[in-house]
């Protein structure tokens, strides 16, 4: 199983969106500094995921919702998730 995750920096309230087949892992990587583009930003919350079969489908979502239209479609998340930004 892969996941698409949103996390959402409590430092700035900026959200960060990856990939992973490791959700557990990959968060405990974010948060103890490990990764380079949230290691200023932490801490770090899981705010939302999604779950596919496969890699090749959670990267085409990832890179959707880094998109304009997938940015679009994160701020309808946001609102139903209360979620300010």
């Amino acid at each position: 199983m892969y996941y698409v995750y949103l996390l959402l920096s409590e430092k700035d309230k900026r959200t960060y969106c990856g990939s992973t087949d490791n959700l557990a892992r990959r968060l405990g990587e974010h948060n103890s500094g490990k990764n380079i583009s949230t290691r200023n930003r932490r801490p770090l919350k899981l705010i939302y995921t999604e779950s596919f079969d496969d890699l090749t489908s959670a990267r085409f979502r990832e890179k959707y919702f880094k998109s304009r239209s997938g940015r679009r479609e994160l701020k309808r998340i946001f609102c139903e998730l209360n979620i300010g930004e």
